[in-house]
């Protein structure tokens, strides 16, 4: 390992728990599997755990770096200055479409700081125009939950959002030694891959979110009565929905469905 790992102490506030588990940053590069000539844009590069290995295969990366001291030392780097655009800014403010070259699409990676990576896959469902696939470290139960079936305890606004948009794949899971400090949750890195076609296809994947929210906001009622300020009983049924149902009974299409009628509901009332 380099030794700028060396002298930075993890922040708090920015969520930071650095990874430094060589077998484990092995295998992660792995499944990323950059090469040459792709457009890779790496979110919270930190101290450069994953940043190395990947600029050990390719020529250029983008890391976005809301961390000045972190961004500073990603800029004066001595093997990695040649291979790294650094762009200080909040990836939840980020248009992620900027890092597009010739049309090519991005291929997005990080150890996600757990307190805002639920917000950054939300951003970057609204930006999946621009995505090839997306790698992140993230705590196990968010991979759960990103993968999660109808039914289960885990399935929600998150994965319907997600399942809707893009295929889902569990890559691996890693164990709290692998960070320093190591966090008091597992972690594991999950593979998100935007469907060119969608199973599922929605006319606006905010109202899909939006209307996920309010049908999961009181999992132990009814489908009828989280949404009734939207939707009748009567339209639940038409639409082939049992209004007496929970919400994590609903399926990915259930929803899509759903929101591709209320999302024209909204559009005959404005016009």
């Amino acid at each position: 390992m380099s030794k700028t790992h060396l002298g930075h102490r993890a922040r708090k506030r920015f969520g930071q728990n650095f990874l430094h588990d060589t077998f484990v940053i092995d295998a992660i590069v792995d499944a990323i599997d950059p090469q040459v000539g792709q457009s890779l844009v790496e979110i919270g590069p930190g101290l450069a755990a994953l940043t190395e290995p990947v600029c050990d295969r390719i020529e250029q990366l983008t890391v976005v770096e809301l961390d000045r001291d972190l961004a500073d030392r990603l800029e004066q780097h001595p093997f990695l200055q040649q291979k790294l655009t650094v762009y200080r800014g909040d990836a939840l403010k980020t248009d992620f479409s900027q890092f597009q070259h010739d049309g090519a699409k991005l291929r997005v990676f990080g150890n996600l700081p757990y307190n805002i990576s639920t917000p950054i896959i939300f951003h970057l469902l609204n930006q999946m125009e621009s995505i090839e696939d997306m790698h992140f470290m993230l705590q196990k139960e968010v991979v759960e939950r990103l993968a999660a079936e109808p039914g289960s305890k885990a399935y929600g606004r998150l994965s319907v959002s997600v399942q809707q948009a893009c295929a889902v794949e569990h890559v691996l899971n890693v164990p709290p030694g692998a960070f320093t400090p190591p966090p008091k949750v597992e972690s594991a890195v999950v593979r998100l891959t935007p469907y060119a076609e969608p199973p599922h296809p929605v006319h606006d994947r905010k109202t899909l979110q939006q209307l996920c929210l309010v049908a999961f906001n009181q999992r132990r009622k009814t489908i009828r009565n989280n949404l009734k300020q939207l939707i009748s009983a009567e339209q639940l049924e038409a639409l082939g929905i049992d209004p007496g149902a929970r919400p994590e009974t609903l399926s990915v299409a259930d929803y899509c469905r759903l929101a591709n009628w209320y999302y024209e509901q909204q559009r005959e009332q404005q016009e």
